[in-house]
């Protein structure tokens, strides 16, 4: 299956992709800043109970997802996946068209 995209198309696309990247290194340079401040600021006030890993984590699981998301990794439904799914319904439809007529 060939796609077949024109220059603008194309063009968009690519601004998309690199919109979601910035996205990504924006949300990850977030991410460092505001947990090196929680770190600070939790040494500072209650060095005896450590509470910036709640937030670390969280919003690092936050963070990877995001990029796996961005950088096309999905080890479980990835493009592949979607084909297979895609044309596995449209054959149920066109078999369920064929019983009806």
């Amino acid at each position: 299956m060939e796609n077949q995209y024109t220059e603008e198309e194309r063009y968009y696309i690519a601004k998309k992709r690199v919109e979601e990247i910035k996205g990504f290194y924006g949300n990850l340079i977030s991410y460092i800043v505001v947990n090196c401040f929680l770190l600070v600021l939790n040494l500072v006030t209650s060095p005896q109970y450590l509470w910036f890993f709640w937030p670390l984590l969280g919003w690092g699981i936050g963070v990877l997802f995001h990029g796996l998301k961005v950088f096309n990794y999905s080890p479980f439904f990835n493009k592949e996946w979607e084909e297979r799914k895609i044309k596995e319904y449209m054959e149920k439809e066109e078999q369920a068209k064929k019983t009806w007529n």
